[in-house]
C-alpha cells in the first residue's frame, strides 16, 4: 500500500532510514530554480546527521554540476552531489581510455571527456564507440535522425551517460541521452548505461552495505525503478514528469504501466 505523505511529511518516516538517494531535477530544481521546501528537507537531514546523496543522471562530471547548482543559489551539500556522467567518466577512462569515440551531444557537454578529449572524433566512421550525453543542439527533438545516423553502426557500443527519457526545464518538456539510447536499441544496437535505475551507480556514490535506504525522485523508469531493483524503498514526488498522467488516470494504473512498486508519495518534496 502506497501512504501519501502530503499531510505528514517527511518528517514522519525519516528515522526509519540510514541513507537518502535524492534525486535533483524535478525534485531539488526544475532546472531554472531551486524548491526551498527541499532546500529545508536537506537541512534537516543534515541536523538529524542522516546520510543523503544526490543522486542525478546529468551527463557531466559532480563538478560541472556542482558548479550550475551553486548558479542557481545553492549554499552547500556539494560534497553530497554525485552523478551519472561521474560514474560513466571513471569507466571511460579505465576501460577504454585508448579507443575512439564520437560524441552525440551537446558542446555544454565537453567537460565529461576531458581526460580523454584526443580520442574524440569527428567522422563517425572513424569511431570504436558512441559515447551518448544527450541530443545535438540541432537536432533535440528529431529522434528519427539519430536512427538515421547510427543504423550503419550497431556494431558498436554505445555509452549513455543520462538514462533519463526525458526532462522538463520549468515547463518545456525536452528529451534526453537515454531517449538516443531507446533508438539505438530499437535498431539491435547494444548500450550501456551509467545511472539510475542501473545498480553500479548506487554502490559508486557510497557505502549501500547493511543500510536502510530511501530513494526519492519524480523518475518511475529511473529514481523509482532503481530502487525496486535494489531492493529500497521509495518516495515519489508527484508534481514531476508523470504529473499529467496521473492526473488524468489513478496512481496505481501509472505504477502498473511502468511496473514499479512505489513505498511513499508526496506533491512536492517537504519536511
Amino acid at each position: 500500500m502506497t501512504k501519501n505523505l502530503d499531510n505528514f511529511g517527511l518528517k514522519s518516516i525519516a528515522d526509519n532510514y540510514d541513507l537518502f538517494f535524492i534525486d535533483l531535477w524535478g525534485v531539488v530544481h526544475n532546472g531554472i530554480k531551486l524548491y526551498e521546501d527541499s532546500i529545508e528537507v536537506l537541512d534537516n537531514l543534515s541536523k538529524a546527521k542522516k546520510n543523503f546523496i544526490l543522486l542525478t543522471n546529468a551527463p557531466r562530471p559532480n563538478e560541472s554540476v556542482i558548479n550550475f547548482l551553486k548558479k542557481i543559489g545553492l549554499k552547500k551539500y556539494f560534497e553530497n552531489v554525485f552523478t551519472s556522467g561521474e560514474a560513466a567518466h571513471q569507466y571511460l577512462v579505465s576501460e577504454f581510455y585508448k579507443q575512439k569515440f564520437f560524441h552525440i551531444g551537446p558542446p555544454r557537454d565537453f567537460d565529461l571527456f576531458k581526460n580523454i578529449e584526443k580520442n574524440n572524433v569527428v567522422n563517425i566512421e572513424d569511431c570504436d564507440y558512441l559515447l551518448c550525453t544527450g541530443l545535438f543542439d540541432e537536432h533535440e527533438n528529431d529522434l528519427n535522425y539519430y536512427k538515421n545516423l547510427l543504423s550503419n553502426h550497431i556494431s558498436k557500443k554505445l555509452i549513455c551517460t543520462n538514462p533519463d527519457l526525458i526532462v522538463d526545464r520549468g515547463e518545456i518538456r525536452e528529451y534526453c541521452a537515454g531517449s538516443v539510447a531507446k533508438t539505438f536499441e530499437e535498431i539491435k544496437g547494444r548500450v550501456i548505461y551509467f545511472g539510475k535505475p542501473h545498480p553500479p551507480v548506487y554502490n559508486l556514490s557510497t557505502n549501500t552495505k547493511d543500510k536502510k535506504v530511501l530513494c526519492i525522485g519524480d523518475n518511475l523508469n529511473t529514481d523509482i525503478k532503481g530502487a525496486n531493483v535494489q531492493n529500497f524503498d521509495s518516495l515519489l514526488i508527484t508534481n514531476g514528469i508523470h504529473r499529467k498522467e496521473i492526473l488524468e488516470i489513478e496512481l496505481n494504473q501509472v505504477l502498473k504501466k511502468y511496473k514499479v512498486n512505489v513505498d511513499y508519495i508526496q506533491k512536492n518534496l517537504k519536511w
